[in-house]
């Protein structure tokens, strides 16, 4: 398996030996991290999820959130869709939180950008 470790602006060029589904081997790093990144991809890929929900009385129809920590890249299109579902109403201050412990991931979900009310 090849992929790109993207830990730092270096980019390298990994490959992952795979013995049954296993990650083995890890060459192409120039650092630990990439052999910690390889490995946490091949086992648990996580992402901080980034979106936007409804916003209303804000003078914008979108808020940007995000989550306060990676979640499973499993979950990510369920979690988008319980955001669909989310309306929020201005004033809102950035850093409140929109969703608790989203999906039972231990993320919350939190506004990124402070707007005031129309």
């Amino acid at each position: 398996m090849e992929m790109i470790c993207t830990v730092c602006p270096t980019g390298c060029g990994l490959t992952i030996e795979m013995n049954d589904g296993i990650p083995g081997k890890v060459t192409g790093n120039l650092c630990k991290r990439g052999l910690a990144y390889a490995m946490a991809e091949c086992t648990n890929p996580v992402r901080t999820l980034t979106t936007t929900v409804r916003l209303c009385n804000g003078g914008r129809p979108l808020l940007p959130v995000r989550t306060t920590k990676p979640v499973p890249r499993a979950q990510l299109r369920e979690m988008v869709d319980v955001l669909n579902g989310l309306s929020v109403s201005a004033p809102v201050a950035e850093g409140t939180i929109l969703v608790s412990d989203i999906l039972g991931s231990g993320a919350d979900v939190v506004a990124t950008r402070d707007v005031m009310g129309v």
